[in-house]
């Protein structure tokens, strides 16, 4: 077959116009490809898993994230914090959390898997109102001496302890909710998975 008459030009102008478009489709399939490796704000609110850096967090601090619409309260806790839990417990409605609302996985009286890091939905069992983070130890309006640092509800007067446990004598009938979390390494907590399942 002869290649007379063919021109050379158009022939380089159409090869390379076609694999300009062709790049073009490539890179408008990757684009949402890509995308739905992260959550949108929606699928986020639907309850897709949240993944938290805790390194950043100092001793005694606390960081809220948010998790299904609801805040997410992480809080590393001193040695300090974690020896006062085991002074509280005649003041507690349920300091063995047997009625708790938490994975299997976590301890019945730190509530953590890693007890250093304490993450609980930051909502007040007794109307959903956000208690306050008041770890100030003696604080003379939630009962001075008696007052080990903890959780304060503003909306009726519920107290937490430093592990969400709830005190007696209070609205809130029962413990903060620990929700599922996975700590997929040494700094990165993923709060929606499940650390028995992985999913």
């Amino acid at each position: 077959m002869s290649n007379e008459g063919v021109n050379q030009g158009r022939r380089r102008f159409l090869t390379a116009t076609t694999c300009a478009v062709g790049a073009v489709g490539a890179a408008g399939a990757v684009v949402p490809f890509v995308g739905s490796w992260f959550p949108s704000a929606k699928a986020k609110a639907a309850g897709a898993p949240v993944r938290i850096n805790i390194s950043r967090i100092e001793p005694g601090q606390m960081v809220v994230e948010e998790w299904r619409g609801q805040p997410v309260y992480i809080i590393r806790r001193t040695q300090e914090a974690l020896d006062s839990l085991a002074k509280l417990t005649d003041k507690l409605r349920d300091p063995e959390s047997e009625k708790s609302d938490q994975p299997s996985y976590v301890d019945p009286v730190n509530r953590a898997s890693k007890p250093e890091y304490l993450i609980m939905v930051g909502l007040c069992t007794h109307l959903g109102c956000a208690p306050m983070y008041r770890p100030d130890v003696g604080a003379t309006d939630l009962g001075g001496d008696e007052w080990l640092g903890g959780f304060f509800c503003p909306c009726h007067g519920s107290k937490f302890d430093l592990a969400g446990r709830v005190y007696q004598g209070v609205p809130a009938p029962l413990n903060l909710k620990v929700p599922p979390h996975n700590y997929e390494s040494e700094h990165v907590v993923v709060i929606g998975i499940d650390e028995e399942s992985g999913a």
